[in-house]
């Protein structure tokens, strides 16, 4: 059976697949080639990470296949339930990429509070000339320890980055729609552990009471964060969005960074991805990567193997 992985499959994906007698191609199709290329190769498993769609045309157009994978959490690029309805399989793997999330929200944080974004694009152009200069603009930084974390969406990338914000000293609320308490476990070096029982509570409460928001929440038809809730937010808080493009409306978010009510934002997806706003992306207060929350080494090995785990579950 045929697997194609048209966004790519880790090493050790493909190695689990073919261990169980599968054919993995990781050919990059175009998006308007691929309905030809899935039936006239006898693909039977489509695996897309973000770039790759699988709508309704594709669905109908390609009787053939029995899978369809997102290596990642989110499936917005898929339309899920038509599939379903239809027959078909469709898989994610909501685990594999949740410490790299988090760690990325966390590199947004510490870069965010003592300036790195700008300085290091502002120490190339002046640095020579002007070190005493940038020192003094980049010298009212400040801990992220003893500060409040609040984290919406308090699901399996929530709780991530909730244990590492204790394991560093931040006290962390929380709110979700769905979920009213969760423990975590805070692991150490050593093997040891500590279990920290966190209660959730209101979404206006969290934007009130933290000092750093991190957003963990699915794409949705409105904004989750617009210009409402970021008038709650604390002065000087901060916003970081490793979720997905379109929870935050990007207008409101310039307006509250300008103004000095919020101090600085971390962005990893964006409203008019894969274009994002040029405001946005030259914004001295913004911190800025293009969609990598997943994209570490060890993360992508624990997807390509998830996913062959659950393909070969299914058809095996």
């Amino acid at each position: 059976m045929n697997v194609l992985a048209n966004d790519g499959i880790s090493q050790s994906g493909i190695d689990a697949l073919q261990a169980n007698g599968f054919n993995v191609n990781t050919t990059n199709v175009a998006q308007e080639q691929l309905i030809n290329f899935i039936n006239e190769n006898d693909i039977v498993v489509l695996l897309v990470r973000s770039a790759t769609t699988a709508r309704k045309d594709l669905i109908d157009a390609c009787p053939g296949l029995k899978i369809i994978g997102r290596g990642g959490v989110g499936m917005d690029n898929i339309d899920v339930d038509y599939a379903r309805e239809k027959g078909l399989h469709v898989i994610n793997t909501p685990a594999a990429s949740s410490a790299s999330v988090a760690e990325l929200v966390f590199a947004h944080l510490y870069g965010g509070v003592r300036f790195l974004h700008d300085s290091n694009r502002n120490m190339p152009l002046e640095g020579e000339s002007n070190f005493k200069g940038l020192k003094k603009s980049y010298a009212k930084g400040t801990e992220l320890s003893g500060k409040t974390l609040g984290v919406i969406g308090f699901g399996r990338i929530g709780q991530a980055t909730a244990r590492i914000g204790l394991g560093i000293g931040m006290k962390v609320i929380a709110a979700d729609k769905f979920l009213d308490k969760a423990t975590i476990n805070v692991p150490f070096f050593n093997g040891q552990s500590v279990d920290i029982e966190l209660q959730t509570q209101s979404m206006e409460s969290v934007l009130e009471e933290a000092d750093f928001i991190t957003l963990h929440v699915p794409a949705q038809k409105d904004y989750v964060i617009g210009a409402a809730e970021l008038a709650k937010m604390k002065e000087g808080a901060a916003l970081v969005n490793a979720a997905r493009g379109g929870v935050v409306d990007e207008v409101a978010l310039l307006k509250v960074l300008d103004s000095g009510q919020l101090s600085f934002a971390g962005l990893d997806t964006f409203e008019e991805e894969p274009k994002p706003a040029v405001q946005v992306l030259m914004h001295p207060k913004v911190s800025l990567t293009p969609h990598i929350g997943a994209a570490t080494s060890q993360a992508q090995d624990r997807i390509g193997v998830e996913l062959a785990e659950q393909i070969s579950a299914i058809l095996g």
